[in-house]
């Protein structure tokens, strides 16, 4: 197929003939359903929002964790822990940490027995906090309880009926009907009165077998939500010094002192932190109350993030998409090395002459992820006759990109970044190991992208010294800032 008469899609606008613009203007994020894209709902967004409806959603989820928190004294039958505490990933967003596809883990019987235990143990106070205010986020403050990915799967549950209606309204409005379909979604509105959850039917975008939703720009963020357990531990000092009684400050301060080694690695620092909150469970409160004090940057910041995920996902993808289209990135090629080898290549090639550098960095700093670059070349894959299956797993761990054609025609990619402080072990023995469980019949191929001098020499000092300097297997792409065409002449 020619270029002018092929049609790349990435992104919700693509797949259902409407506008980019328009997804905006309705102020959902744009995206893609190819692979999840790095963010997800921030609770205290819900919270701290102008809109009432948002507002309204905190007050429900909250009110959900403290029937819940009820329910955790009683020894429960497994029929209602699995229905009170169970949830499946809400995969239809296609927001959250997966780099392969938008499949994830979802709530299981771990974390409702965390969420169990906590609730007995150290959240006891989870809705009588000293300060007035009750956060989800609260229960990702320690390290053995919920994580972030949790909070935002739990989230997008007790959210997931106003995030079909809100959907459903764009749909209605924007959306060809052949392109939608009538969705049930199994818990879509609690009852308090029958303690059971209620379905509902929305019609909603059709992708596959799969509906797809929309998620409100105003309540994402990316990497780490307001209140969080890294935040909590960057600013240790900080909480403790913040502590009101200045006699249970002076205690902590002391045992702190007596479980803190002697010039502690970071590890041991996060050990001790860790020790000293189980201690005094009270300084959890006094973190919350501090972010609560700032909350005004909340939505500035995780606005920002998102604007910046925008950009290097949906802007600068798409113009990287469009040079690699204007190569022969797209055509069909002879096996899956060759594949693989050639769109690397083109992928050099309009990084390195065409300008195609600047789509690696945001306001002008490189992108420092390797799951973005991951995540970038996987949006740029899509057009093949080959399957090209992101973090596919075959026993050994997974694989950044195995590229396949039928299974006796496997070749794997792992993309990496120069600045990887384990680059020398992943050039001696990632990618073989991975090609070896594969059962690969082609040499693996290993994509390494350096921002400057220095990232370049320290990755050619280590291909020298391990014999590999020469192999062409292994290809380095500058992505450096390059000068003009006028200044170079």
């Amino acid at each position: 197929m020619k270029n002018s008469e092929r049609q790349l899609r990435i992104y919700f606008s693509d797949f259902f003939d409407v506008l980019p613009k328009q997804v905006e203007n309705y102020g959902a994020f744009n995206i893609s359903l190819i692979n999840d894209l790095p963010l997800f709902v921030d609770p205290f967004l819900l919270f701290n929002s102008e809109d009432e409806t948002f507002r309204k959603l905190h007050s429900e989820i909250i009110n959900y964790m403290l029937f819940l928190k009820k329910k955790s004294v009683l020894q429960l039958p497994s029929g209602l822990i699995k229905a009170w505490y169970l949830f499946p990933e809400v995969k239809q967003n296609w927001l959250g940490f997966s780099k392969t596809g938008n499949s994830g883990r979802g709530l299981g019987p771990s974390f409702a027995k965390s969420l169990q235990n906590n609730f007995r143990d150290i959240f006891s106070d989870f809705g009588n906090e000293a300060s007035g205010s009750t956060h989800l986020g609260k229960l990702t403050l320690v390290k053995h309880g919920v994580g972030k990915d949790q909070i935002s799967d739990f989230t997008c549950n007790l959210i997931h009926g106003f995030l079909a209606e809100y959907t459903q309204k764009f749909a209605i409005e924007n959306i060809p009907i052949e392109k939608t379909q009538k969705f049930t979604i199994p818990k879509a509105e609690f009852n308090y009165h029958t303690e059971t959850w209620r379905s509902k039917q929305y019609t909603l975008p059709k992708y596959g077998k799969e509906y797809i939703l929309l998620t409100p720009i105003d309540i994402l963020t990316k990497d780490e939500a307001w209140i969080s357990h890294k935040g909590f531990l960057e600013d240790f000092s900080h909480v403790v010094s913040c502590v009101p009684n200045d006699q249970i400050r002076d205690q902590i301060n002391l045992y702190l002192t007596r479980v803190m080694p002697a010039d502690p690695t970071k590890e041991e620092q996060a050990i001790a932190y860790e020790k000293t909150i189980h201690q005094y469970p009270s300084l959890m409160d006094v973190y919350v109350e501090i972010r609560e004090s700032h909350k005004e940057a909340a939505s500035a910041s995780s606005l920002e993030k998102v604007l910046i995920a925008q950009k290097l996902f949906q802007e600068q993808l798409r113009q990287l998409v469009d040079l690699l289209d204007k190569t022969s990135f797209y055509d069909s090629e002879p096996d899956s090395y060759e594949a693989g080898m050639r769109r690397v290549q083109f992928l050099k090639h309009v990084i390195e002459k065409q300008d195609g550098y600047r789509l690696f960095y945001v306001k002008g700093i490189p992108i420092s992820r390797e799951s973005d670059l991951q995540i970038m070349f996987k949006l740029t894959w899509f057009a093949s006759k080959f399957s090209s299956d992101s973090e596919v797993n075959n026993g050994r761990g997974p694989a950044d990109f195995l590229v396949s054609y039928g299974s006796s025609d496997k070749t794997i990619i792992e993309f990496k970044l120069a600045k990887n402080s384990h680059m020398e072990k992943n050039i001696k023995n990632q990618a073989r190991i991975y090609s070896d469980a594969a059962r690969s019949k082609h040499p693996q191929i290993m994509v390494i992208l350096y921002f400057n001098s220095s990232e370049a020499d320290k990755v050619r000092r280590i291909l020298t010294k391990n014999g590999l300097s020469d192999t062409k297997h292994i290809v380095l792409i500058d992505a450096s800032p390059k000068e003009s065409a006028s200044k170079a002449s």
